[in-house]
């Protein structure tokens, strides 16, 4: 095997050359937080980091849920060492409750850097707006994944990050949660995809990958032609195209749940403007919040409140 100046083989720097053609990593000498739970994604995302020039620091989160993850957190501090990065784990459990994947998430987007590059794929992509779909997320949800600073390699597939990992000896962490059916997102990857693949005889997730970036041209689009609609003003709304006055519900309900969260779906969107319209006076968006009207006004309810 060839082994380059830097100690790499030479087929691992050639294959990190050209997939950064397709990353929007920052530009050389930027410093940079990955978060690098260990699995093939994410220890590829810090590889790349470090190929495109960038200082980064690997940041593992451990949310102590399985009893091997400490060894998970050994895993991300050999890779860090071995790619010349900083290493920083966090340890940050998650509390009881319902729908463990949205509380470990919540848990793992406070416990990690603001800014935080995440190694979220085509192939995330894909699967999000499948989830989107049946969700009833509307044009929000068929966007997917909004491309940033803080997701660089969302145009590569898992193949290619396994691929990184293999050209640099990395082993990495396989998480047995991403093989369980009771979660909706595995049965799509494992399930639904290949069956997609085998009725099209194409790679499904490569066209629906490609299509989230088609639709998120005309969703901000829209976003702009909405952008002067006041949705809590209840007549503003019901006098809106009723396109345009969707759209500022979504973006309304989505900037109060925070940046990740999904797109409220059409159901919750049309109960919203009923109270627009004078049809009901509250309704419940999830997560125990309500929208509710006064005196032509909607306004946010939060969980627990009680308020009308």
């Amino acid at each position: 095997m060839t082994v380059a100046s830097s100690g790499r083989p030479a087929d691992a720097g050639a294959l990190a050359a050209a997939l950064l053609t397709r990353c929007a990593f920052p530009p050389p000498g930027s410093e940079v937080d990955c978060a690098v739970s260990g699995g093939a994604d994410s220890l590829a995302m810090l590889v790349l980091a470090v190929s495109a020039g960038c200082r980064a620091t690997a940041v593992h989160v451990d949310h102590a849920l399985r009893t091997g993850s400490a060894e998970e957190a050994a895993v991300v501090e050999r890779a860090a060492r071995a790619v010349g990065t900083r290493f920083l784990t966090v340890r940050a459990p998650v509390p009881e409750g319902p729908n463990l994947e949205a509380r470990a998430r919540a848990v793992r987007r406070a416990a990690l850097p603001a800014g935080a590059l995440t190694g979220h794929t085509a192939d995330d992509q894909a699967e999000t707006v499948i989830l989107n779909l049946v969700r009833g997320g509307g044009l929000d949800g068929l966007a997917g994944i909004a491309p940033g600073p803080t997701k660089p390699i969302l145009r590569l597939r898992r193949a290619d990050t396994r691929a990184v990992c293999a050209a640099e000896g990395l082993e990495p962490v396989v998480d047995e949660s991403n093989a369980d059916p009771s979660y909706r997102r595995n049965r799509i990857r494992h399930e639904l995809l290949p069956l997609l693949d085998d009725i099209a005889r194409r790679d499904v997730a490569a066209v629906v990958a490609r299509q989230a970036e088609l639709i998120r041209g005309d969703v901000e689009l829209l976003d702009e032609l909405a952008a002067g609609i006041d949705p809590t003003d209840g007549r503003s709304l019901s006098a809106a195209p009723a396109a345009l006055a969707r759209r500022a519900v979504r973006r309304w309900l989505r900037a109060a749940g925070g940046e990740e969260a999904h797109p409220p779906d059409a159901a919750t969107v049309e109960r919203v403007l009923d109270v627009a319209r004078h049809e009901a006076l509250a309704t419940d968006v999830g997560g125990g919040w309500r929208v509710a009207r006064t005196g032509g006004r909607l306004r946010l309810v939060p969980p627990g409140s009680g308020g009308e």
